[in-house]
Order: C-alpha cells, then sequence, then structure tokens
C-alpha cells in the first residue's frame, strides 16, 4: 500500500485525524487522489489507514488506525455502528436525523441525513466521492429508504477539487414533502432546500427557545423555515416578526406556519443589518430576540470581518431590548471559538451600555456528536442573555 511517512510534532500525534500537506515528511509508492494510503511515523512505524487527496491543503485523513480498505462491508459496518448509537439514546428521533457526522462516526467527510422515509448523503471529500455508489449501497441495506439524494452542492467540495452537484443515487426524485417535529411542521425539499433539506442541528433548541417566549414580542432574525418563530407562537408569544432575505425561505415558511395553526406571525423579506438599523431609529422594542444567522465565515482569513458583522447585529439588538429582555444568539462556524464569541458579545453589551446575565447555553443536537479531539465536529455555539435593568 502508498503511503506518507508524518513529521514528528504533526497534529495526528496529538489526537487529532488530519495531515497537512506540511506535515508530510515524504510520500512513498504513487498514491493516486483518492487512494487509501498507509500512515507511518517519522520512524516507520505504522499509524493506520488513510484517504489520500494532494489537491487538497489537508492532504489525509484517517479512519483507522489498522490497515484497513474501503468497500461496502466497511461502510456498512460503520454506518451500522453509528445507526446504533443514536438509537440507543432516547434523545434522538431516528427518523429525522443525522445518521452520519464525519468525522465523529469514522467517515471522514461523510454526512448522511434521514428524514422519514428519504436518506440524504453528501461526499465532501475525494476518496469518499468516488466511493458514494458504495456508501449508497450501504445505506439500503441497512435503512432501505424510497430514495437517496445526493446532495454534494456544498461549497466545501470546492477545497477537494470536487464539482458541486445534486443527484438521485438510488430510487425516484421525490417532490416536497411534509415533516412533524414538536407538532411543527416543515416542508422538506431534499433536492434543494437548506443544508441537507432542514437544520436538523438546531432542531431541539426550537423548543428550549419556546419556552422563554410566553407573552412576549418576539424578533426572530434569519427565520429561514421559521423553525424559532413558528415553536415561539405556539407556545404562547404574543406576537412574532421573523425577518429572512430569501423570498423562497419566506415563502415556506409561511406556507410552514399555516400547517402548523401559528397565527400570529408577520413575515417579512428584508435584511436583517437594514431592519435592526430600522427598529432602533423607530425605538421600537422587542423582548425576545432571536439572532441565528448563517456562518459569517468558512476560513480565518474572513474571520476579523465576520467578527464585525456579529457584533453589529448584537450590538443594534441589544439596544432595541427591553429591560428584562432576552437575546438569544447562535454562530454556526467552527473557526469562530466560544472565547471569541463570548468576547465580541461583551464588546456589544460595553456599547450598547446593557449589563447581562447569562441563563442559558446550547450546542448541536445530540445526532451530531462532538470528538473532543478534532475540533471542527464542534461548530454550533449559542447562548441566551438577559438585559439586566439599569443599577
Amino acid at each position: 500500500m502508498p503511503g506518507l511517512i508524518i513529521k514528528p510534532r504533526a497534529r495526528i500525534f496529538h489526537g487529532h485525524e488530519w495531515v497537512y500537506s506540511n506535515e508530510i515528511k515524504k510520500t512513498f509508492g504513487n498514491p493516486n487522489p483518492g487512494d487509501v494510503v498507509s500512515l507511518k511515523d517519522y520512524r516507520d512505524r505504522p499509524i493506520g489507514s488513510a484517504i489520500f487527496n494532494p489537491k487538497s491543503q489537508i492532504v489525509a485523513r484517517r479512519f483507522s488506525r489498522r490497515k484497513q480498505g474501503l468497500d461496502t462491508d466497511f461502510f456498512a459496518s460503520r454506518i451500522n455502528r453509528a445507526i446504533k448509537w443514536r438509537n440507543a439514546r432516547t434523545d434522538i428521533d431516528l427518523s429525522l436525523c443525522r445518521l452520519v457526522w464525519s468525522e465523529s462516526d469514522g467517515l471522514p467527510g461523510v454526512i448522511i441525513d434521514r428524514y422519514g422515509d428519504y436518506v440524504v448523503i453528501q461526499t465532501l471529500t475525494l476518496a469518499m466521492d468516488m466511493r458514494i455508489n458504495s456508501i449508497a449501497d450501504a445505506v439500503m441495506e441497512a435503512l432501505s429508504p424510497k430514495a437517496i439524494i445526493a446532495r454534494n452542492d456544498s461549497p466545501s467540495r470546492i477545497a477537494e477539487g470536487l464539482d458541486q452537484e445534486t443527484s438521485v443515487l438510488r430510487g425516484n426524485e421525490p417532490d416536497s414533502f411534509d415533516l412533524i417535529h414538536n407538532g411543527t411542521h416543515f416542508t422538506i425539499d431534499l433536492l434543494s432546500g437548506q443544508k441537507t433539506g432542514l437544520y436538523l442541528d438546531q432542531l431541539d433548541n426550537y423548543k428550549k427557545i419556546a419556552k422563554l417566549c410566553h407573552g412576549k414580542e418576539i424578533l426572530d432574525c434569519f427565520t429561514n423555515q421559521g423553525g424559532f418563530a413558528l415553536n415561539c407562537s405556539l407556545q404562547g408569544a404574543d406576537s412574532v416578526t421573523a425577518i429572512d432575505i430569501s423570498e423562497r425561505a419566506i415563502q415556506t415558511a409561511q406556507i410552514n406556519a399555516d400547517k402548523s395553526g401559528a397565527k400570529n406571525i408577520t413575515w417579512l423579506q428584508a435584511n436583517v443589518f437594514d431592519e435592526l438599523k430600522k427598529y432602533d431609529s423607530e425605538d421600537r422594542n422587542f423582548d425576545l430576540i432571536i439572532l441565528d444567522p448563517p456562518s459569517f465565515t468558512r476560513n480565518k482569513k474572513s474571520l476579523s470581518d465576520a467578527m464585525r458583522g456579529y457584533k453589529e447585529i448584537h450590538l443594534r439588538s441589544l439596544k432595541i431590548l427591553q429591560p428584562g429582555g432576552i437575546l438569544t444568539t447562535f454562530t454556526c462556524s467552527h473557526h469562530v471559538s466560544d472565547r471569541a464569541f463570548l468576547d465580541m458579545i461583551k464588546s456589544a453589551s460595553v456599547d450598547s451600555k446593557r449589563n447581562l446575565r447569562l441563563i442559558s447555553e446550547y450546542n448541536q443536537r445530540a445526532d451530531h456528536p462532538v470528538n473532543p479531539l478534532i475540533p471542527e465536529t464542534s461548530y454550533l455555539k449559542g447562548y441566551s442573555f438577559e438585559v439586566l435593568p439599569s443599577w
């Protein structure tokens, strides 16, 4: 088997599973892009098997600590193990969940989501993309879904030299359909909806935030399909204003509201930054503001610009919260650390002259497990702060 000899002090010797181009001491056996390669330490001792892509900054991703090939039996074993782990948990609904979460389930670059009778696969690494049919075969054997969709339109594929595309791998192309979670209707479009069809990582947080909203006036920013807005409405909010810049998202959210019986929501297709500025100039206030923006940064180079954007929406939100009001905020970028996010919120608090009290913390849903040795597997973080009255 061809392979790589890794330099001393590379991150793989500290528990991470990735090898970057500047961490390779030597390549042997002329591996081709997408091959399985043997990894060896600087003393020529084997340290596992990895997928190889010299076109990527992450040249190798280890998937086993022993010699291991990639075939249908291997994929079946890893997928069944991931399903068994989720099935044993009482806080995961196996009919609507992430079944495989990349490195956290030992399948680097593979995401498998289940929406009732349908399964969506993403292959975000070259080697896994080359073997997507074997992955689909293993999924068919494990779950017998009506159809399997490949949602490979993620921008992250570009770094692997892969095209962005969608296709139907097994079965027939499904029309959009409804799924109900905690009494809320969601319209699912597996071929062109957000992410793989729905923000699965936030499903549990919708219900948690809704418990804070009874009798309150709510502002839901970046509402997308209306997950927070719908749950707040159904849990007794006095009124909800929900904003998203996407016309399609607002139309879908309105359909979801009609089917869910949520009556007191005002839907606005608008730029959140502009609306927050307008509310401030009008002295309009809210009791609870939810900020759940898309990722403002996909790399470290744009992090400083992203933090300025985060600070602006937090500063403007704090200015229009009532004393005793609540700011609930999320970031979905692993490039934004907990410390950086909290420092930004503290800075916005100082500039807005608002004292805050932390009342809750949130993470990604349990079906997106975190490997503490791979920080990239932890990306969604959220907080609720109460605005304290003046001392």
